[in-house]
């Protein structure tokens, strides 16, 4: 295979079947994890700091919990996103193999097309309606230094006006030649993406304590709950709410674990990107958007209306350039590296990382993201379906590495179709993670649509968890003791 600048050294394994291997496919080798505590961090920096991540902080303190006690809940969930991320993370970082790859071990060679697919088509839904929400920001951005763009607004084509499909266009153009320029590019990136919004938030909060006063902020920003069981529940929801936020990367955080240097920076930059960061970002958010109350009259949980309404040309500037790097970074982590291989792990032979990326940005436009979003019934639909099935992958993926596989798996299998193969299984399918992946799915996809549409209690954020350990809890079931493999070409 030739060589190819934009992908980091690899692991050759002999007699890999093309079908199942290509060089973004392959073992990381030992110099091609460049990735250390500082990357790491910057990762999550840029998961956690978008425009989505700033409504979603700003949100939990409207639970009617105290300030100190959504703070707990924020701990407590963060905490165990943190401990997930780290299980889930072990085998891609030991092995340097990304998501789809790691889904071979519990899913079969084939099997796994399936774990990659569902995981691939969340990451695509999401990666348009990122950048659809980065295009409102380009929108703003153009309309404060040419006022007369507004002429452009008037008209509607598919759900766009026609400044807005420049918008789309654009900032969907710039990520793709970002994206597309490979791994060791993206680091770099957002190395830089999530660390500067920092600066903006801190800058944002100032002035807004400048203009309130340090003393006349309240963490509380509703009322609070009736009872003592009633703020108790409310604060497990709370902590629930952030594993589910969590739900995407607790499946494919491994591709990007694969480049991790070694297993202790992982956990010290899993440690400082998500307890310590989320925890700095979300109070930060929390002093912005509990100032708007004064300064504005009322809560804006959007920092790129705070930034509007501030009104210096200047200030909006700085604000729509920056939101609009930050949403690049959530749509880096979150939503194009995952589709990329996953499309990939399809057709080895004829698609790597970057056509993948490539065919998961134009899939990511046919979505029509802004009619997505307008459609609270095709987001419930969406998430019940899809977002549903990923608690159950995760729960069938770790038992099966930690306790069945008992974390020795033999690197070589995984690229072959031979019948010898340990993750041959049943013709490449391995029967018991499908029967299981199905009962827990089913469960998990009941209960998120009896709840979504009233018709029985609703589960609320307890979803992932459900599906999560009732996809393990079967899977164990199923598979007994487990017959490990001796583990080759790892490293660890």
């Amino acid at each position: 295979m030739p060589a190819d600048a934009h992908v980091p050294p690899i692991l050759a394994v002999p007699g890999a079947d093309p079908a199942l291997y290509n060089a973004d496919l392959a073992p990381t080798a030992p110099e091609g994890r460049t990735w250390g505590v500082f990357s790491l961090v910057a990762m999550w920096m840029s998961d956690v700091h978008s425009v989505g991540g700033y409504t979603f902080a700003a949100s939990l303190f409207f639970l009617g919990l105290t300030g100190w006690q959504v703070l707990i809940s924020m701990v407590a969930g963060i905490t165990a996103v943190y401990f997930l991320m780290n299980l889930i993370g072990r085998p891609s970082l030991r092995l340097g193999i990304p998501y789809p790859v790691v889904a071979r071990i519990s899913f079969g060679v084939m099997g796994a097309n399936l774990a990659a697919l569902v995981r691939g088509v969340v990451g695509i839904v999401w990666y348009g309606v990122q950048t659809y929400f980065a295009s409102k920001a380009v929108e703003v951005l153009i309309l404060t230094l040419v006022p007369a763009a507004g002429a452009l607004t008037h008209d509607s084509i598919v759900g766009l006006s026609t400044l807005g499909w420049l918008s789309f266009l654009f900032m969907w153009l710039f990520q793709l030649l970002i994206f597309l320029s490979g791994m060791e590019r993206i680091r770099r990136f957002i190395d830089f993406c999530g660390p500067v919004v920092y600066i903006v938030m801190f800058a944002l909060a100032i002035w807004i304590l400048w203009q309130t006063g340090f003393s006349s902020l309240s963490l509380q920003l509703s009322p609070p709950a009736s009872s003592t069981g009633a703020t108790l529940g409310t604060m497990a929801n709370a902590a629930m709410l952030i594993v589910a936020y969590f739900a995407a990367l607790l499946l494919n955080f491994g591709d990007f674990a694969r480049f991790g240097k070694n297993e202790a920076a992982m956990k010290a930059g899993n440690f400082l990107g998500l307890p310590v960061n989320f925890l700095v970002f979300s109070i930060i958010t929390v002093i912005v958007t509990a100032g708007t109350l004064k300064v504005f009259g009322e809560a804006i949980m959007d920092p790129v209306r705070i930034v509007e309404r501030i009104g210096n040309p200047i200030v909006v500037m700085i604000g729509s350039v920056t939101f609009i790097v930050a949403t690049m970074g959530i749509n880096i982590v979150a939503n194009f590296v995952s589709p990329a291989y996953d499309i990939a792990n399809l057709w080895p032979e004829r698609i790597n990382f970057r056509l993948g990326g490539l065919i998961a940005s134009v899939l990511s436009v046919l979505v029509c993201p802004w009619l997505f979003v307008a459609s609270p019934h095709a987001i419930t639909l969406f998430v019940s379906i899809f977002g549903s099935i990923l608690g159950p992958m995760f729960g069938i993926i770790v038992v099966d590495y930690y306790i069945v596989k008992q974390q020795t798996v033999a690197v070589a299998d995984l690229y072959t179709k031979s019948p010898d193969g340990a993750f041959y299984y049943d013709g490449g399918w391995n029967r018991k993670a499908l029967v299981a992946l199905a009962l827990s799915g089913a469960l998990s996809i009941g209960l998120a649509l009896c709840g979504a549409y009233g018709l029985v209690f609703n589960v609320g954020d307890w979803g992932w968890l459900i599906g999560a350990s009732a996809g393990a809890v079967v899977y164990r079931g199923l598979s007994g003791s487990g017959q490990p493999a001796m583990a080759i070409g790892a490293g660890d």
